[in-house]
């Protein structure tokens, strides 16, 4: 019988409980903190983002933030949200101060939406606002108005204090805050405002060059010329070349990281490579132009147009309502800085001629090589069962394009238990024949004379750059021993090779399988640890049965669909922590035997320190 549709099925819902309901509108995936991006993520930013507001408008040269287990402080100095309308800034949707463009010309907040998501999605939440003598606070949970005090004189000096939970029933039981993002996150706020002081429990970042010292600290390699650093209104750019593959950038719009880049970074990339045609007089390839580069550009736009809410790519064409096109606005800043710059440094400007000339030089030789390779693919793909593709790409408009995901693994067993069990829509899977190519020290001509990984590059279609890329994961999904360790370092060091951007824009993953299966007749546990295994043995009795897994074949596909699923452990690969890639890739994938096995040596631990510790 069909459900009855009438006025009683018609529903209000208020805006927290939409906020609950719908929390990818506001603040993008949920996510247990694994991912930068996750939404634990996205509630600090959308509070600090109100404090940054304040800076810019000339309120307050601090900021605080505290992490206390899973409860965030985030408190700053400036006027401190105005007492009779506390309540309403931080639950009530539509409420705030930045619809007034006089008052907040380029904000980085959600125009009355961020604090309120913030609100609806902690568990527990309070607001302090301290103005002139006199302080007020209000308490929520899930959301509510629990608790609305008085207020009171204080000798506190002005201010808004922001404490929050996230809400495990949203974020899942597990879900924890990784200290290394948070960290990310604070020095790109300092780079992007000189002047201001953050702390992140008691750790001072503070930037004195802006985007220069942001590439300064991102740089893994040495550069061919010294970083270029150009300023003017509403824009600052930083940028140099490297030895490595690909194009990175950080892009920034009202001190937002724009991680999709959006329309300012597509006309920096296009203003770049019409500058550089003017000033060496010559057509070269935009490809050769771009190549190796490195590169940070902010830009401010009035009442900026994201594609998302989340703000993560730029949709505005303009610089504001009466101001130029974003395109005119950075290819007039190019033509007129750059060019500048590249006639007051003669060496730099000769060392970038070279660069591009060698990038043509290596793009020519490897152009007959890459059309065999790309014949010999299509001759391959006829047959190739090592790709066992999905329906679903990154490169569509599906609704579940984000979700797409390859799965690299060692061999046709693992293959098999992983095909059998995958979501075939969002889940491809591509086998290896066994361990791939050490890459290290090998020009990019090896993708082609490597059939394995032009197949690889195939499959990923990131030949061109990541554009075309049709996973939004690239997973690693190798056995928990010693040769899928070298399998794994072996393909981390190919990407970081030859496709750095595919983890600086956090598109890789390891996949954690359990080590230990521990069970008895009434229940079973899987565990990622000896810790884990020694706790599930305690718990289920000495008797219970241990299984341990060592390779990923070894797991039967009723069991796999569970570690591959919504339950998916993935560990992601990130250049945080990083500053010289080449100095790591030599050490590690070179041909420095005796100091590698020196290390090894020092640092070898045995399975009974392990269990003992």
């Amino acid at each position: 019988m069909a459900t009855a549709y009438n006025e009683a099925s018609i529903k209000t819902l208020s805006s927290t409980d939409h906020i609950r309901l719908r929390p990818g509108m506001y603040i993008g995936r949920l996510g247990g903190g694994a991912h930068a991006e996750d939404g634990i993520y996205v509630l600090i930013k959308e509070t600090i983002d109100n404090s940054i507001d304040e800076f810019t408008m000339g309120f307050g040269k601090k900021i605080e933030v505290e992490l206390f287990d899973r409860t965030v402080r985030v408190r700053d100095y400036g006027r401190g949200i105005p007492l009779g309308k506390l309540v309403e800034c931080v639950s009530v949707i539509n409420t705030g101060a930045k619809y007034d463009s006089e008052t907040f010309k380029k904000a980085v907040g959600l125009n009355g939406v961020g604090q309120k998501a913030v609100n609806a999605l902690s568990f527990e939440y309070s607001a302090q606002a301290v103005r002139d003598g006199q302080t007020k606070v209000v308490e929520f949970a899930q959301g509510k108005l629990k608790k609305d005090h008085r207020v009171t004189s204080t000798t506190e000096k002005n201010g808004t204090i922001i404490a929050f939970t996230p809400d495990e029933a949203l974020f899942g039981k597990d879900f924890k805050f990784r200290a290394e993002f948070i960290e990310e996150m604070m020095w790109n706020y300092a780079y992007l405002n000189r002047g201001l002081t953050l702390t992140f429990n008691g750790k001072v970042f503070k930037s004195e060059a802006g985007l220069r010292d942001l590439l300064a600290k991102k740089l893994t390699g040495e550069t061919l010329y010294p970083i270029i650093h150009l300023e003017s209104d509403d824009i600052e750019l930083a940028m140099t070349h490297g030895g490595h593959y690909g194009e990175d950038y950080y892009s920034f719009v009202n001190g937002q990281h724009t991680t999709m880049g959006g329309t300012h970074l597509a006309a920096f990339r296009e203003g770049l490579v019409q500058t550089i045609r003017n000033f060496y007089k010559k057509e070269y390839d935009a490809a050769d132009i771009r190549q190796s580069i490195v590169a940070a550009i902010s830009v401010r736009v009035m009442e900026p147009v994201f594609e998302s809410q989340t703000k993560t790519k730029l949709g505005s064409t303009d610089i504001g309502p009466s101001g130029p096109s974003i395109r005119q606005f950075i290819g007039n800043f190019l033509q007129q800085h750059l060019d500048n710059w590249l006639h007051r440094n003669p060496e730099a400007a000769e060392a970038f001629k070279r660069k591009i000339e060698d990038s043509e030089r290596e793009r020519k030789e490897l152009s007959g090589i890459r059309n065999l390779a790309r014949e010999r693919a299509k001759k391959a793909s006829l047959h190739n069962r090592k790709l066992r593709d999905c329906r679903v790409h990154l490169d569509t408009k599906d609704k579940r394009a984000e979700e797409s995901t390859i799965f690299i693994v060692e061999g046709d067993s693992a293959a098999g238990s992983l095909t059998s069990c995958r979501d075939v829509q969002t889940q491809a899977v591509f086998a290896l024949k066994g361990k791939p190519l050490n890459t290290y020290g090998l020009s990019k001509k090896v993708i082609y004379e490597n059939e394995e990984f032009h197949l690889l590059q195939s499959a990923l279609n990131i030949e061109e750059g990541l554009d075309g890329l049709r996973y939004n994961r690239v997973v690693v999904a190798t056995d928990a021993d010693v040769d899928g360790m070298h399998i794994r370092l072996l393909l981390l060091s190919f990407f970081l090779q030859f496709f750095p951007e595919l983890i600086t824009n956090n598109h890789v993953f390891i996949l954690e399988t359990p080590l230990f299966r521990v069970r008895n007749k009434k229940e079973t546990k899987y565990c990622y640890s000896e810790a884990e295994k020694q706790a599930a043995m305690h718990k289920l009795g000495t008797t219970a049965e241990v299984t341990r897994f060592k390779g990923l074949g070894e797991i039967s596909a009723n069991e796999f669909k569970d570690f591959i699923g919504d339950a998916i452990k993935l560990e992601p690969v990130s250049l945080t922590n990083l500053h010289n890639s080449d100095e790591l890739l030599s050490f590690y994938m070179g041909k420095n035997t005796p100091d590698r096995q020196d290390f090894i040596i020092s640092n070898l631990r045995v399975e009974k320190d392990l269990v003992d510790a």
